[in-house]
């Protein structure tokens, strides 16, 4: 762990729940790797210096129990295990084997980030690192509230506002035109006196302002389009 953003390793074959572990902390500010196969999993556990691994124990190729016990064979590399087997048997395996945290299936996105960044807040204590809070630190989005919140601020966005921003940080550093911003976040076509979407980007600043982020901005590129990128860039 240094300055720059945690790297997790997700192994998870559910396709939906995967992309939605992958977005949710990838949009707190955190990077994801995301793999969905036990055997791949395990080798790139192996290979890359990973600040958590979250790892799944139903698992195609091999499952979730053996590859933290082999992967413990190799290094200390934090784990949390999450499963649709909640029996109490099934924790104490997991915690026996090395993982340092169990999540039973179902669990809320909120929940899992919570336990990912006291998770990491740990081990930069023990290795006498300045703690590094994905929350307080990054801007972080919130789907189902539709906002984003900077440490514990929310800005108070409109849902427009929130899929515009969203739409533009998962696309940070490229330059969005305003056709494409139209048609996937208004939803309508684009016109040329139409300055709805001026609006809109000219409300999503003030209130980042508001709230204290400069992490990145939102910037116009004449005659281009929009792009959220670092400050500084």
């Amino acid at each position: 762990m240094n300055g720059s953003a945690a790297h997790l390793l997700a192994v998870e074959d559910d396709p939906v729940l995967g992309a939605f572990v992958r977005d949710r902390l990838g949009a707190a500010g955190l990077h994801v790797t995301w793999c969905r196969d036990g055997n791949e999993g395990l080798a790139l556990a192996l290979r890359e210096p990973f600040d958590l691994v979250l790892l799944d124990v139903l698992l195609p190729g091999m499952n979730g129990l053996e590859v933290l016990t082999r992967l413990r064979q190799r290094n200390r590399t934090p784990v949390l295990l999450m499963s649709a087997l909640g029996a109490e048997q099934d924790r104490i395996e997991g915690f026996r084997g090395g993982a340092d945290d169990y999540l039973p299936k179902p669990f809320s996105l909120d929940e899992l980030q919570v336990r990912v960044e006291a998770i990491l807040r740990r081990v930069a204590l023990e290795r006498g690192l300045p703690p590094r809070d994905a929350a307080a630190a990054q801007l972080c989005f919130e789907e189902q509230r539709q906002d984003v919140r900077y440490r514990g601020q929310p800005a108070g966005l409109t849902p427009c506002e929130f899929r515009l921003l969203e739409t533009l940080q998962r696309h940070a550093e490229d330059v969005l035109s305003k056709p494409f911003l139209y048609q996937h976040v208004l939803q309508r076509g684009y016109a040329r006196h139409d300055r709805s979407l001026d609006m809109h980007v000219s409300q999503i600043r003030r209130k980042l302002k508001v709230i204290g982020y400069l992490g990145h901005e939102l910037r116009t590129v004449w005659g281009r389009g929009y792009v959220f990128s670092a400050s500084g860039d």
